[in-house]
């Protein structure tokens, strides 16, 4: 009869197939990296860091080094604060003036839109009524009408009602975003759901509390990302307020920076030219600011909705 060591099961050495076989999985699930699309996202990057990286380098150039060394590399002379001193006092500090009203642009218009967009949407979503499917149609086809289709019948209403040439026309059009009361509209059936409701109605409170303690909070994700994009789309308006608004007073940045190129390009206006690079720069620091600010917001504002429980 044999020992107990008989019965024993033989070791396998190191390396068999069954240590191979407790690897392999993990091996398979690692995610194999795209050499196409590592240099497609690296072209993507560089197209959209060279304008800002040019943008940086020539503002800090004085007049004359800008039209000698006019590329992607420093000059001698930094001249980048006496730049800016020069854009915001040029003019009376008409520089200044635009900001302020692309700002009040932006907190009116794209404040409005986004309030409009969170309060449309979250009706959209979560109340049934007559005609709902057809505002829904009516939101789908808003959103493929590009806005320049609609800049010059705005102009004759507007023109019509005596609002021309006030900050009321490009205020009153940039409430309206289909795009965001779409956003809100699924970000809403998303993100609250019907039995939260029930149970805050269960419970006696009022549709204006429910909504306001209970279903806002949950909305915060998709508010900020619609109001970014309404900021965006506000801020670098170009073609409402050139159709618009004829007062230098009331030009936003756009228009008002596209004044000074088009003086810059004149006989003698080479003098501006620095102060539309140095401008443009200033023009896009608080977008960037923003962007940076609520990237995390925005990121899980865009991603919601997208994956059903």
């Amino acid at each position: 009869m044999s020992g107990p060591s008989s019965l024993r099961a033989p070791r396998r050495p190191a390396g068999s197939s069954s240590v191979r076989l407790r690897t392999r999985p993990r091996q398979r699930d690692r995610p194999r990296g795209s050499v196409l699309l590592t240099v497609l996202t690296g072209l993507v990057l560089l197209y959209s860091l060279v304008p800002l990286a040019w943008l940086v380098i020539n503002s800090t150039k004085t007049q004359g080094s800008l039209l000698d060394s006019f590329g992607l590399w420093f000059s001698g002379d930094f001249a980048f604060f006496e730049n800016i001193a020069d854009t915001l006092t040029y003019d009376d500090g008409v520089f200044t003036r635009w900001l302020l009203n692309t700002v009040l642009y932006v907190v009116l218009g794209a404040g409005g839109a986004t309030a409009l967009a969170v309060l449309g949407g979250y009706a959209l979503a979560k109340f049934d009524f007559p005609g709902r499917r057809a505002v829904f149609a009516v939101v789908i086809g808003a959103v493929a009408v590009p806005g320049t289709a609609l800049a010059v019948p705005t102009f004759l209403m507007f023109s019509e009602m005596g609002l021309t040439n006030t900050p009321w026309a490009v205020i009153i059009p940039s409430l309206i975003s289909p795009f965001g009361l779409y956003l809100m509209w699924v970000f809403s059936s998303q993100a609250i759901p019907s039995e939260l409701l029930e149970a805050a109605r269960i419970d006696g409170a009022s549709e204006l509390r429910t909504f306001l303690q209970v279903c806002l909070p949950l909305l915060a994700p998709g508010i900020v990302t619609v109001s970014l994009f309404t900021m965006v789309a506000t801020w670098n308006n170009y073609f409402l307020p050139l159709i618009m608004i004829k007062d230098p007073d009331w030009y936003p940045l756009t228009l008002g920076l596209n004044a000074w190129n088009a003086q810059a390009a004149t006989a003698g206006g080479e003098a501006v030219f620095h102060l539309v690079i140095t401008g443009s720069l200033l023009s896009i620091v608080p977008l960037v600011c923003a962007f940076l600010l609520l990237q995390r917001y925005w990121q899980s504002g865009l991603a919601a909705g997208s994956v059903k429980e």
